[in-house]
């Protein structure tokens, strides 16, 4: 096995950049799908590099393949693959395993192979040729002790005299141990500790960040819905009024109404196609602003599943009324990734304030080498009794640490800003549920509002409408009829909208929402 060291390490020499990368990815997928498991007990099986196939690469060379309309699961899926800032967040957390593995790595057995060949001379004779090789070991351990190892050969031969090569051999074997300042093992395994902490760091960063994203993503999704249906409801206005203002022209001509009631039907219809002009305009904005969103061509074509807004009208919000005070106050800091990193930050802080301490004590390592080198021309023989060592004590006393006093005095600040940031987070959370939780209610309170005055203004439609054909009432009355069902359409579906939203939100901050392949879900224990 010894001997196959050197060939093992001359093979991973040869290793192309495009296996260094697959060795890289395979290590770090595999501490990514141990912390999401540990964290969220699903490994969900990260990947870093873009799907091969994207749709915005199909889009760009075919901008109407999209056939069919999406659903808000499939906009979060074409999100997921082809959004810029998802795509960043995802290169984030792989850097924050491959900086991990390179910690590891500086904590592991690392062994260096090199040489050298030459020849010397002098004008135009050729002196010395040699060649020597050099296998290195070297090994961090928690105790602070550094352990050296190397076996050297070289090869040497004087050409003008003729003689054959001779060949010598070298073992060195040297261990520095810390005995006061960078001798606790808390204080030498800082650099993996961190690493450690930063990875578990991202993988809640990402995952919060998926979640907060799903529900922007349905925030715009929602947004174009209600357009769409706000666009239908104008053109059922444009209908209605247009229908008006041929009747009240013909009883005009008729002798039955005045001009003044023919005119103001004929300026509601031009107020609605008005109206109706803007809508579109509107929507076209959203929906190309919806594009870059999901990471899309702005020249793809998009069409958005109405179908979505009949399952959202499905939603009577019973589940908040069953949150108790232990969801929105201890559960919910519990939970909250991105108060939790904050907490965790703050015992880092700690940390390093003991770590700064200890760089402020005297130094004092114990140092032993040995080393022997072999018969000239017999290179695994060694002398007996003869090998060379030497043992030691070296010293850094605390005379001028100004540099250190002030780094300690640093992370001593450092330390009461991260304790001000964790009360902070604190409030800012927990302020910020009582907030959601205000607006889902509310949101959901006016929708019902709406809902009953849609009803009403339905009501009044139909019997001003009944009235007006029976020359009972005024063009203007009908017309005012008809204005407020259109108002009280549109406002239901916005506060639908933002019914369902605050919802999302609330159950987001809440950390209880979960985002998987088949959508968004509300994973709170009373949820329906």
């Amino acid at each position: 096995m010894k001997r196959a060291l050197p060939l093992l390490l001359l093979a991973g020499a040869c290793s192309t950049p495009e296996e260094y990368a697959a060795a890289a990815d395979s290590e770090v997928y595999e501490l990514l799908d141990a912390r999401r498991m540990e964290l969220f007990s699903d490994p969900a099986g990260f990947r870093v590099e873009p799907a091969a196939e994207r749709l915005r690469l199909k889009l760009l060379a075919e901008p109407d393949a999209l056939t069919e309309p999406i659903s808000l699961v499939q906009s979060l899926e074409i999100a997921a693959s082809n959004n810029r800032e998802y795509q960043q967040r995802k290169e984030s957390l792989y850097r924050a395993a491959l900086n991990l593995t390179l910690e590891r790595w500086r904590f592991s057995t690392i062994f260096t192979l090199d040489g050298s060949v030459g020849i010397d001379g002098v004008g135009t004779d050729a002196g010395v040729a040699s060649a020597d090789a050099d296998l290195g070991m070297s090994k961090l351990l928690g105790t602070g002790a550094n352990i050296v190892g190397s076996i050297g050969g070289s090869l040497f031969r004087v050409i003008s005299t003729g003689d054959g090569w001779d060949a010598l051999s070298d073992l060195t074997l040297s261990v520095t141990q810390p005995l006061l300042r960078g001798a606790a093992r808390e204080v030498v395994m800082e650099p993996l500790t961190q690493s450690e902490r930063d990875l578990i760091y991202e993988v809640r960063n990402y995952e919060r960040f998926r979640r907060t994203f799903a529900v922007d993503v349905a925030n715009e999704y929602y947004a174009i819905l209600v357009t769409l249906d706000q666009i239908a409801n104008e053109e059922e206005n444009l209908r209605g009024v247009r229908l008006i203002e041929e009747l009240s022209k013909a009883r005009t001509e008729a002798g039955r109404l005045n001009a003044i009631q023919r005119d103001q039907a004929s300026q509601d219809v031009l107020s609605s196609e008005s109206s109706l002009l803007q809508l579109v305009a509107r929507f076209g904005q959203q929906l190309d602003s919806f594009k870059l969103r999901l990471g899309l061509p702005p020249e793809a074509g998009l069409r958005l599943d109405p179908a979505e807004l009949v399952l959202l009208r499905e939603l009577d919000g019973s589940d908040l009324e069953l949150l108790d005070s232990d969801d929105l106050t201890l559960g919910a800091l519990a939970r909250r990734l991105d108060h939790i990193n904050t907490a965790e930050a703050r015992v880092d802080a700690e940390r390093r304030v003991r770590i700064a301490a200890d760089a402020l004590r005297a130094g004092l390592d114990i140092e032993a080498t040995i080393g022997s080198t072999s018969e000239e021309g017999h290179p695994i023989s060694y002398r007996s009794g003869v090998t060379p060592w030497s043992l030691g004590l070296g010293w850094d006393l605390p005379i001028d640490n100004l540099p250190e006093r002030n780094s300690y005095r640093s992370a001593m600040l450092d330390l009461q800003s991260a304790l001000r940031t964790e009360e902070s987070s604190r409030d800012t959370v927990l302020s910020g549920l009582r907030d959601d939780l205000r607006q889902a209610t509310n949101a959901r309170e006016r929708h019902q509002v709406q809902l009953t005055a849609v009803l009403l203004a339905e009501r009044r439609v139909e019997s001003t409408q009944l009235n007006f054909d029976a020359g009972r009432l005024e063009t203007r009355d009908l017309l005012e009829a008809r204005r407020s069902l259109l108002s009280a359409q549109n406002a239901a579906t916005s506060a639908l909208r933002d019914f369902a939203i605050s919802r999302l939100r609330l159950y987001s901050d809440l950390e209880l929402l979960e985002v998987g392949p088949d959508g968004i879900h509300v994973s709170a224990p009373a949820a329906p």
